[in-house]
């Protein structure tokens, strides 16, 4: 009962005689423009001189005003010696020598004197930065409401406490790797994790014309030649092409900053794929409702792309300007540049009053309007409803997505009818959507999401139907790979190697990350064909599982392929290094590498980074446990499942531990409320059955085997656990059931037959 490791998060000789199966199948490769390296950055002014139309409807802009420096012009908040209250404090903003102050508590809580270095954000809320030692630009808490004219606290409900990881002046609200590379042009985040501070640099402090369209240089010298001089030239020498590409392309040109997702490095805007700067999220739990509404921060591209318009091939540009990022047309008229007006643009369609019709507004419990007669009509509000977010940012989701509160009942998403009809049940609204449009709603993805994530053994089936059909989203179906991981690999191997041959890359990782072949034979044979992936994101990957394989025996041209991907690896996690999931994976590997002194540093360093960060302090304890540290094992883990108590993994991972040092009493604690809380994990169970067997709680030990072998029927250790159970207690039949079964599903195995024939020659008095 050893294997308790928490795996990464992010994250036999073998010669490959053939080229892997996915390079010959036709994989989505977004194609760089040709370009030379010395293209530089030559600033928006420069290119306002020629394209001033464009220029002039950036100018005010969100993207112009992504952030700005303090000043006169960018400052909208209140420092005319204004306070603010929050609890039991009071911070005051003020102006001293022309420049912008707050005296607010900072570092360990001390109240202190902060000066307001730059802007972020001017609508519907501005944030201020302040500068720190280290390079650090710190987002200050208290926001400034534009449309209220009034200070706000972004963690409204109740205080940080200075030590979390939140707090405003700690990693989480660090501009330098949470927010610059959206909020500037030309960011290279420059963090050095042996002195842990930044030399962060731009070209323009706002999101100015070449964080779209690259460096400009070439195209400005290009451009400045005379006419009848000027060469043909590819995209006019502009790094990144924006006109005549697919709607694909011109979405992932948006991904970058509009999504959530990890940064593998700077952006260089020459990446050939999307996911060699980036790896999006998946419509992981926490972060999208099970049928894949926005639930978290998301921002846009994880919904957008699980909508019918983006299958359709509609893209931002068809909907918003590029350079102003307003909408081109306002109210229903944007959606009716597609869809008839004289069928959707009726009431015989929505069943809601338009505006000017007579009728009441949607009035809540205390009498304050919630919704006007009219915004029932506006397609956006059926098909787009959003969320707040940062207390006052109200953004839609962009899945497009028909209102189903049928699946608001089996699945607890919300729904649009009922952020209205606040006073109305699910069934209410279901119940009108079948009046209106009839019984028969289609079978909805999310429902195997939903199973799949509360990890029921009949989810396995359906989940491997959605990751492998190519009609459904590619997130979804990532997604769906995700969460077969959960399942035996005797479930989902199969289904993995056919997703490392799937176009998509984001496929292609998700197989990677949770591929259990059924050998190490075989799982070195898949690893080594995944190192030679086209997407760095993939290959990476691929190393980072090869390096947990102990001395891989590879050839030299593999042995080469597999270090330049797993010093891509290393760097990308390095680049992360002030997150604390970039020291945990740096942890990770140096283990692998059998480096524990480094190993325990970068675990170390991913508890100082944030102290909730439970899965760093889990694998020291198992780092320590296998260097005979088990004191300290044991202490780390006793107090990560006494801080989380919900985390029934925690206490499966100390359960095991004190059965490893021989302190099975509280072990057997331990393993039963994991067991209690984990009723869908078989292995759980397993280890509780025998460790019961071990402290002669026979009839206990009993249930818990019996419990892991429903859960997973097929597997050999529970059924011959079941047998050897029955066998040591000359319970015959129960025993000769358990071999049956093993025979039948394991003929190639002879240990079913071996206890047959044992059992025969009990029963016949021959030893």
């Amino acid at each position: 009962m050893t294997n308790w490791k928490i795996t990464g998060i992010v994250a036999t000789l073998v010669i490959i005689l053939a080229v892997p199966a996915y390079l010959v199948k036709q994989t989505y490769v977004r194609q760089p423009v040709a370009m030379k390296p010395e293209a530089g950055f030559v600033g928006g002014q420069k290119c306002a001189e020629c394209h001033k139309a464009e220029y002039d409807k950036w100018q005010g802009s969100h993207h112009d005003l992504a952030m700005d420096v303090a000043g006169e012009k960018s400052v909208l908040g209140n420092f005319n010696d204004s306070q603010f209250q929050y609890f039991n404090e009071t911070s005051r903003f003020y102006r001293r020598d022309g420049r912008y102050w707050v005296h607010t508590r900072g570092p360990g809580g001390e109240l202190g004197d902060f000066e307001i270095k730059y802007t972020f954000g001017a609508y519907p809320l501005q944030q201020y930065l302040v500068a720190f030692p280290g390079g650090r630009l710190q987002c200050l808490p208290i926001a400034w409401d534009v449309r209220e004219n009034k200070w706000f606290h972004l963690y409204p409900d109740a205080p940080i406490d200075p030590g979390d990881w939140l707090y405003w002046t700690n990693a989480g609200q660090n501009w330098n790797g949470m927010c610059a590379e959206c909020h500037s042009t030309n960011l290279k985040k420059n963090y050095d994790l042996k002195t842990d501070a930044y030399q962060t640099t731009w070209s323009e402090v706002d999101v100015s014309c070449e964080a779209c369209h690259g460096p400009g240089s070439l195209h400005v010298a290009w451009a400045e030649l005379p006419e009848m001089a000027r060469p043909a030239a590819e995209n006019c020498r502009l790094v990144v092409k924006t006109a005549g590409i697919s709607s694909r392309d011109q979405v992932e040109l948006c991904a970058p900053c509009h999504s959530r997702r990890a940064i593998l490095g700077d952006y260089t805007h020459a990446e050939p794929d999307l996911m060699d700067s980036m790896l999006p999220s998946l419509l992981n739990e926490g972060l999208y409702f099970a049928d894949g509404q926005i639930l978290e921060e998301v921002y846009v591209y994880g919904s957008f792309t699980q909508s019918k318009m983006y299958r359709r091939e509609v893209r931002c540009s068809d909907c918003h300007d590029v350079h102003s990022i307003k909408t081109v047309k306002s109210g229903n008229t944007l959606c009716l540049q597609c869809h008839r007006a004289g069928v959707y643009d009726t009431k015989a369609h929505h069943f809601h009053k338009k505006e000017g019709e007579d009728g009441r507004p949607i009035m809540a419990a205390d009498g304050k309007v919630l919704f006007e007669v009219g915004t029932g009509a506006q397609c956006v509000q059926c098909h787009m409803p959003g969320r707040m977010y940062m207390v006052n940012d109200y953004r839609p989701d962009h899945s497009f997505r028909i209102p189903r509160p049928d699946l608001s009942m089996g699945l607890g998403a919300p729904n649009a009818c009922n952020r209205c009809h606040v006073d109305k049940s699910d069934q209410w609204s279901s119940d009108y959507m079948t009046k209106w449009y009839g019984p028969g709603q289609r079978a909805h993805y999310g429902t195997i999401i939903d199973a799949g994530r509360k990890r029921l053994p009949e989810a396995a089936d359906r989940l491997i139907r959605l990751a492998g059909d190519p009609l459904y989203p590619v997130i979804v179906r990532a997604t769906a790979l995700s969460l077969l991981g959960a399942h035996p690999a005797s479930v989902s191997t199969a289904a993995y190697e056919r997703a490392l041959m799937d176009p998509e890359a984001l496929i292609r990782r998700t197989a990677v990350d949770n591929l259990k072949a059924p050998d190490l034979k075989r799982q070195i044979t898949l690893l080594t064909s995944a190192l030679y992936d086209p997407v760095k994101a993939v290959r990476m990957e691929a190393a980072r599982r090869m390096s947990e394989i102990a001395a891989p025996e590879l050839d030299h041209l593999q042995e080469n392929v597999y270090q330049k991907a797993l010093a891509e690896f290393q760097q990308s996690m390095e680049y992360s290094a002030d997150f604390a999931f970039g020291r945990y994976n740096l942890g990770n590997l140096f283990v692998n590498l059998k480096q524990p002194d480094k190993a325990i540093e970068n675990f170390r360093a991913a508890t100082r980074i944030d102290g909730r960060f439970y899965p760093a302090q889990v694998n020291l304890a198992m780092l320590y446990n296998q260097m005979g540290r088990k004191d300290e094992a044991e202490a780390l883990l006793r107090e990560v499942a006494t801080a989380h108590d919900d985390l029934h993994r925690i206490q499966y991972s100390l359960g095991l531990l004190l059965a490893e040092n021989q302190k099975l009493v509280e072990a057997a604690f331990y393993l039963q409320k994991a067991a209690a809380g984990l009723p869908e994990a078989p292995r759980v169970h397993y280890n509780l059955g025998l460790l019961l067997q071990q402290l002669k709680r026979d009839a206990e030990a009993e249930v818990a085997l019996k419990t892991a072998l429903r859960a997973d029927p097929g597997n050999l250790d529970f059924l011959y656990a079941l047998a050897d159970y029955y066998l040591k207690r000359r319970k015959f039949a129960q025993a000769r059931q358990m071999a049956e079964q093993m025979m039948v599903r394991h003929p190639n195995n002879a240990i079913g037959s071996q206890i047959l024939k044992y059992i025969d020659q009990l029963a016949t008095g021959k030893n």
